[in-house]
């Protein structure tokens, strides 16, 4: 199981930057209710107001494990795709969704890699956040069943600069998906809830239903 967590953790970490230093943003531009859509079956409609940044692509970023890591590591990061990354406010919010191709990683996953899969890719946040109070979920959309995990976010060294951490993530035909947020209020939390999905071609209202932690507040 640990070797499916991997392949994505590395990558991810670099994507929270973002929330933290808004002072030196990439290149951004500001989108309406814009869906981004992956090549392995997914769509997802990012809020109007959000900024969309470059992601990144750097061999650094690309493979910050470097050659010595575990091949199916350096598989992991070669073939993850970032989606989307965008963030919004001051202190920044940040959304990100990724891909993984079976295709290109050389093997599927299974509905029971499903949970190991998502909390490592939650593990992604430890370089910059400290997480706790984690809770998880699962529910399904349409034919898909989808993993939830919410968590208490503080920046590392500042515990007065407290966030929300949100990945979830689903199986679909042809690679796996994750959608994450580093919401700095409930606004924030909530816009990444309630943006649309199409997964496998099933149109769905919102990535996560009020409905998915048990009526469980943010």
């Amino acid at each position: 199981m640990n070797r499916r967590i991997f392949p994505v953790s590395a990558l991810l970490a670099c994507c929270w930057l973002p929330a933290q230093s808004p002072s030196a943003s990439p290149a951004a531009a500001p989108a309406h209710d814009k869906a981004y859509a992956s090549s392995i079956g997914f769509r997802y409609s990012l809020p109007s107001g959000w900024e969309v940044l470059d992601n990144p692509s750097s061999p650094d970023i690309r493979n910050p494990a470097g050659k010595s890591a575990p091949d199916a590591e350096r598989r992991g990061i070669d073939c993850a795709q970032m989606v989307l990354t965008a963030r919004h406010g001051n202190p920044p919010s940040v959304i990100v969704a990724v891909a993984l191709p079976y295709e290109c990683f050389g093997e599927a996953m299974t509905e029971k890699d499903l949970p190991g899969f998502a909390h490592g890719v939650m593990k992604g946040a430890d370089s910059s956040f400290d997480l706790s109070a984690s809770v998880t979920a699962t529910y399904d959309l349409g034919l898909h069943r989808l993993w939830v995990e919410r968590s208490s976010a503080t920046v590392k060294d500042h515990a007065e600069h407290a966030y929300t951490a949100e990945t979830v993530c689903t199986l679909l035909k042809r690679g796996a998906a994750c959608w994450m947020a580093i919401a700095a209020d409930a606004d924030a939390l909530a816009a990444f809830e309630k943006g649309a999905v199409k997964l496998d071609g099933d149109e769905l209202p919102a990535l996560v239903p009020a409905t998915a932690f048990g009526g469980l507040s943010p």
